[in-house]
């Protein structure tokens, strides 16, 4: 019995099973969409402006365990001219529906022909058993064709794979030499919440392990393996080496990397770009005109806390009361409940507005605070008070840089580890003189009060001058 053979066969590639629908987005789309992430947009965002659904985004950063896959690192070896483009496919796929010939296309695209004929019948659609070329199937089987995989080291390596596993989450073991298993903590696929339970485990970081294997094994040149190979066997799943349940493991406990530039772009919800400290006016950096203050909390015991508010031309400084509410510890906290510790979002903004509304306008010209949930009514605060509020960037004190210096000398009369709402409204007054009425250096040995009355007495006679 004579077997026809299909036109397929000549294909010049082993039979595959069916991959399905082909990939909705190529490599330029990915290439977007993590250049997008490495700038520090989420998954979804970047997602949008790669054109792709935000769905599939999220896949993709999560598939790739947060990490920037090595084919679109700015050290990798750009796509060499000797091979097609996405692009090229298409092209070549509509010039083959118009019917033009193979050495026509070549000369079109610049192409050899040879190139042309080895592309039609090693990257066309075969499941009908003919020659399908189409440009989006021909991309993949190229992809497909071009990955050179590598199995891990930490996968090859059985005991090396024990010994990195042992230290990262091996129980935990009293002096005694009993083990203690500690709380019970079931996996649940995603980081722990705030104020939670934490699996109990050796927890050794990976640059920590990655180390101590040289000293353990210094004769065996196959225990060696680096802290971010641990760190990508944890995070991408596709290497097969360790299971992503044990980066609960790990100081963060972050089942998926954080890309660097969203760490350090992250704000609160009520902070936007047209309120940040890049938008406040020049005079205020260079403390030529009064009236721009610097604002924050110092923190005691149980959540106790004094506001600190200064000036930052004369470093006139006012000290704001923050009592504690009525129900406070009486019974057990409730979730998303009030700020009952006295230093809520509400309580700071009256604060500020009863003690910063005495001055005259021309000392309530701005507010620099940080990023604390404090200031979240800080919309509120503009219309009681006229105070424009500007934020810092995130962990960025010494953008406040008055400020913490205040707050180092007020420590001498609030230190840490004490109760801050122990003092009354009268003491906290009282200690605000002390400072105000301190020679400063800075200001040519005056006194911050001096300082101030010397510009509310000039601001007096200029108006004076003005309206005579």
């Amino acid at each position: 019995m004579k077997i026809q053979r299909r036109r397929s066969d000549r294909a010049g590639r082993a039979p595959l099973q069916s991959p399905g629908r082909p990939p909705m987005a190529g490599r330029n789309e990915r290439q977007k969409f993590w250049t997008a992430i490495t700038a520090g947009l989420v998954s979804e965002d970047a997602a949008s402006k790669a054109g792709v659904p935000q769905a599939v985004g999220a896949r993709w950063f999560r598939t790739a365990g947060g990490i920037l896959p090595a084919m679109f690192a700015r050290s990798a070896t750009p796509l060499s001219g000797r091979y097609l483009s996405i692009s090229e496919r298409e092209e070549i796929a509509l010039l083959r529906a118009k019917g033009v010939s193979m050495r026509e296309v070549a000369r079109r695209l610049k192409r050899a022909a040879s190139t042309i004929s080895r592309e039609l019948r090693r990257n066309a659609a075969t499941r009908s058993g003919g020659f399908e070329y189409r440009a989006t199937t021909a991309q993949w089987h190229a992809e497909r064709s071009a990955r050179r995989p590598k199995t891990a080291r930490l996968a090859a390596n059985a005991a090396l794979r024990s010994y990195v596993e042992e230290r990262l989450a091996g129980i935990v073991v009293a002096p005694s030499g009993k083990q203690v298993a500690g709380p019970a903590v079931s996996w649940k696929g995603r980081r722990h919440g705030r104020r939670k339970h934490r699996r109990w485990a050796r927890a050794w970081s990976p640059e920590q392990i990655a180390r101590r294997l040289p000293i353990d094994f210094p004769h065996d040149k196959s225990m060696r393996v680096s802290h971010e190979a641990i760190y990508q066997a944890l995070f991408v799943q596709g290497r097969g080496a360790l299971r992503r349940e044990l980066t609960a493991c790990l100081r963060t406990g972050r089942p998926l990397r954080v890309p660097r530039a969203r760490a350090h772009s992250r704000g609160k919800a009520f902070v936007s770009p047209e309120i940040m400290i890049s938008q406040r006016p020049p005079e205020a950096a260079d403390r030529a005109v009064p009236g721009h203050w610097e604002g924050d909390l110092i923190l005691g015991i149980d959540s106790s806390a004094i506001g600190t508010l200064v000036e930052r031309t004369t470093r006139f400084t006012l000290l704001l009361h923050l009592p504690r509410m009525s129900g406070y510890a009486r019974g057990p906290r409730v979730k998303n409940g009030p700020a009952l510790a006295g230093h809520g979002a509400g309580a700071v903004r009256d604060a500020i507005t009863r003690t910063i509304i005495t001055l005259p306008e021309q000392l309530r010209r701005s507010l620099t605070w940080d990023q604390g949930a404090e200031m979240a009514q800080h919309a509120g605060l503009k219309i009681d008070t006229g105070l424009q509020v500007y934020f810092c960037n995130p962990q960025s004190p010494w953008q406040r840089g008055t400020n913490e210096n205040t707050n180092g000398l007020l420590r001498q009369y609030f230190p840490k580890g004490t109760d801050l709402s122990s003092h009354t409204a009268e003491q906290i007054a009282a200690v605000a003189a002390t400072l105000n009425s301190r020679p400063r250096k800075t200001l040519d040995w005056k006194t911050p009060a001096e300082a101030l009355d010397l510009l509310l007495l000039s601001a007096e006679k200029d108006h004076v001058a003005t309206n005579g």
